[in-house]
């Protein structure tokens, strides 16, 4: 694990900045304690990181969460009786890592996955113009369409330019400038730059910038406009910031809905983001999907016990991993040490960061995830992975994650099924000496009810008086609807004098008197 040091410590350094508003700004959407969301992005790098089998992915509070935290704290009489709930759903998602329910992750397109990393992409950037020119009215994590505030994305960003703040303006320019000069330029010259990251040397300029112009109208930054890390007075308050569970509460109903609410949507974020992280992984490593289910109820069990958000493993943090030249776990784990050592020693420091700082970081690493030569390629690979891409983009855009998934998981599945329906069968034509037309179809490997009306078209259009050869040599699955299908046919076919051969690995046999008796004395397995 510290085989990577020097590329794993300035990873997790980028990780931190870009968790940090992010933590908050998903406990703040949830309604929750401020502190909650810092906690669960301290249980997500520390422990998750280290239990998971992943090497690049980063765990913590995830934004898809944040409207069922909302109304489950007050559905459920409060945040303790939540916490049950959360402690609760990660017991079950332990479950589901034991009955090896991980195997669902596999089953998502790469069209899907492609086109939720590059929806996530433009979302952030989306998201983040309005933070850039110092306009913070909606939390750092709404990545929804229709926002807390009132807005949508679109509306948000031209509200944005009646609230400009000069300062958190200048400071970002310079903040973008500096990441984009660092990456392009400084990373090629030597090895320190490799050390000492580009968003990093951002954020000390920002601090330095609002220390220097603090006071200032013209060119300052006021507070709404920088980092609130809770600052405890003394080691009492700090520890009066953690809250537990109400144990009490494990009868109520409405407790395990939420519980099992929790568990089935976070560790569906957790598959696609494990799905996505290992696509983007340039050593192309392949997370255990069932260990990542019980390394994840792990963390959510410990964050409920001290009074954390639900935790996820997160695309924005594992991908700003990536693009940091992270290479193993250790970027987590130390991403969620910084988190619990700046939050106890450092919190009046941390709150000198300007969001608008923060969200050039953010900006980058939006850009990286939904680069325009994408689209190019999605596009040359042809509609079928085009339009389920295109379909998930669009719908994470104007919904949010999980229904722009859904949206394309559905324009997926359909194109599977036209797929099905066209490679079912294969129909050639020739004509014989004697006057009939030869037809001779070939099944495919698999045939299913999908293909029954592709195949019962073709066979309703054979002329009378004419040949059928029927190739079913290399098939190893015929659904018996597709039996049923050729059955009725053989009815029709003497009736339309339509002489019918079939080939099978059993031989030859000409005018089946019964398809559905040869093929049960010779099933298709």
């Amino acid at each position: 694990m510290f085989t990577y040091i020097k590329n794993d410590l300035p990873a997790s350094i980028v990780v931190f900045f870009v968790a940090l508003p992010l933590c908050l700004g998903i406990a703040l959407a949830s309604g929750a304690p401020l502190f909650s969301g810092v906690i669960a992005g301290i249980i997500g790098g520390v422990v998750v990181g280290a239990l998971s089998g992943s090497q690049i992915g980063v765990s913590g509070p995830a934004a898809g969460l944040a409207a069922i935290v909302l109304t489950a704290i007050g559905t459920l009489g409060g945040f303790e009786n939540f916490l049950l709930a959360v402690v609760l759903g990660g017991i079950i998602q332990i479950i589901l890592g034991f009955l090896k329910a991980g195997v669902i992750g596999y089953y998502f397109p790469s069209s899907v996955i492609k086109g939720m990393l590059t929806g996530i992409g433009i979302i952030i950037i989306l998201k983040q113009i309005p933070h850039f020119f110092g306009y913070d009215a909606n939390p750092e994590e709404d990545f929804a369409f229709l926002q807390m505030d009132g807005e949508n994305t679109f509306s948000e960003i031209i509200k944005t330019f009646s609230f400009i703040s000069l300062g958190a303006t200048i400071i970002a320019v310079l903040g973008l400038a500096i990441i984009l000069f660092w990456d392009k330029v400084l990373l090629k010259k030597a090895k320190i730059f490799t050390l000492i990251q580009g968003p990093l040397v951002a954020v000390v300029i920002g601090i330095i910038y609002v220390s220097f112009t603090e006071g200032s109208k013209a060119f300052g930054i006021s507070s709404d406009h920088l980092v609130s890390v809770p600052v405890p007075n003394d080691l009492s308050s700090f520890l009066g910031q953690f809250n537990f569970p109400n144990f009490g509460a494990i009868t109520n109903t409405d407790v395990w809905i939420t519980a099992f609410t929790i568990a089935l949507v976070a560790s569906l974020e957790t598959l696609l983001c494990v799905e996505a992280t290992d696509k983007l992984d340039p050593e192309k490593r392949v997370t255990p999907t069932n260990r990542e289910l019980i390394a994840q109820g792990s963390g959510n069990i410990l964050s409920g016990l001290v009074g954390g958000l639900p935790i996820t493993q997160v695309i924005v943090r594992s991908s700003a991993n990536i693009q940091s030249g992270g290479k193993t776990k250790l970027v987590a784990i130390v991403h969620g040490l910084l988190l619990l050592i700046s939050v106890v020693l450092i919190p009046k420091l941390l709150n000198l960061i300007p969001l608008s700082v923060l969200a050039s970081i953010l900006l980058v690493v939006g850009y990286k995830l939904a680069k325009p030569s994408l689209f190019k390629t999605m596009y040359q690979l042809g509609w079928k992975q085009f339009v389920p891409f295109i379909v998930t983009v669009l719908g994470i855009v104007f919904t949010d994650l999980l229904i722009g998934i859904s949206l394309g998981m559905g324009v997926g599945i359909v194109v599977i099924l036209i797929k099905s329906y066209q490679n079912s069968h294969f129909l050639h034509m020739e004509d014989i000496s004697n006057g009939k037309t030869k037809f001779k179809i070939t099944l495919a490997e698999e045939v299913t009810f999908f293909n029954k009306g592709a195949i019962l078209k073709e066979l309703d259009q054979l002329p009378e008086e004419s040949f059928l050869e029927l190739d079913v040599q290399k098939t190893r699955y015929l659904d018996n609807d597709i039996v049923e299908i050729l059955e009725d046919f053989s009815e029709k076919a003497r009736n339309r004098n339509i002489n019918i051969k079939l080939i099978s690995e059993m031989g030859i046999v000409e005018n089946p008197n019964s398809f559905i008796k040869f093929f049960n004395l010779n099933p298709k397995k």
